[in-house]
């Protein structure tokens, strides 16, 4: 039976390396009357996804939050 230690190196192994995918597509601003993207971030209760299960960068986290927030005051998202 492999070791405690063993098994953590073989899931971090199996674990795929999370990618920005808004740095992948060139993405400078976040427009917060971008609604499908903005959804695409959110849970079905409307709260923000965090970082680590995104994948985002911290500037893009940042600016999507700010643009969700935004959406948010303005009703265009719950």
């Amino acid at each position: 039976m492999p070791s405690l230690k063993e098994q953590r190196k073989k899931r971090r192994r199996l674990l795929k390396k999370k990618v920005c995918r808004l740095c992948e597509n060139g993405v400078e601003h976040i427009d917060f009357k971008d609604v499908e993207l903005l959804r695409r971030y959110q849970t079905e209760l409307g709260k923000i996804l965090p970082r680590r299960i995104t994948g985002n960068c911290n500037r893009h986290q940042k600016m999507l939050s700010k643009a969700i927030k935004r959406a948010r005051e303005l009703s265009l998202v719950p």
